[in-house]
């Protein structure tokens, strides 16, 4: 993996997981520390805006568009979190009353 998925860029989703992937309780520590380190790489992939130039990106472009199942650690905890903050969240109350309901935003990647 040392020549695939290479970035500067450290990768946070502040809107879906606020205090870090690790401290959220979705992730293993190991998963949580592979999306920091190249989720910006991931994200990049996914959305078209990088072209892949490794065997492993080009792979990976094709499990995001659905073509193959998730094969390598970085498929997998990439398909997670996609999976992850596109579910329907679930709102729980102790209260017995119907939940107050939000408006929920669609995540979108902004070019700041």
């Amino acid at each position: 993996m040392a020549e695939s998925f290479t970035t500067t860029n450290r990768f946070f989703d502040n809107k879906h997981y606020p205090r870090g992937f690790s401290r959220h309780g979705d992730f293993t520590i190991k998963e949580a520390q592979l999306l920091e380190r190249h989720g910006y790489a991931f994200n990049e992939l996914d959305l078209g805006k990088r072209e892949p130039t490794t065997a492993e990106e080009t792979q990976f472009v094709a499990v995001c568009r659905g073509q193959r199942e998730p094969d390598t650690e970085a498929e997998r905890v990439w398909s997670k979190y996609t999976a992850r903050i596109k579910r329907p969240r679930r709102f729980h109350t102790l209260s017995g009353g119907k939940p107050q309901m939000d408006t929920v935003e669609d995540y979108s990647d902004s070019d700041d």
